[in-house]
């Protein structure tokens, strides 16, 4: 049984899955976004991506402080790149 909601949208998981491929965004920007918890988003990837694709991504991201708030230097003070997101 699932422990999160199934019911985002195609742009929403895309987003989602985004977000926790970036090496800046920490899990508690996702978590504050969409309500999922590391444990939950785990799940989730785990659900949407290749069975490689999961591995790799697990394995980038264990141990990686940028994906923790409480883990980063204080002198990262951003989530993402500054030139994403530009339009």
């Amino acid at each position: 049984m699932s422990t999160f909601n199934t019911e985002y949208s195609p742009e929403d998981l895309s987003h989602i899955i985004e977000m926790a491929w970036e090496d800046r965004t920490p899990f508690e920007a996702i978590e504050n976004l969409y309500g999922l918890n590391q444990h939950q988003l785990i799940e989730l990837m785990r659900k949407e991506l290749k069975r490689s694709s999961f591995q790799l991504w697990r394995k980038r991201t264990t141990g990686r402080t940028t994906k923790h708030v409480k883990l980063r230097s204080p002198e990262i003070n951003r989530a993402y790149c500054p030139s994403q997101y530009k339009r």
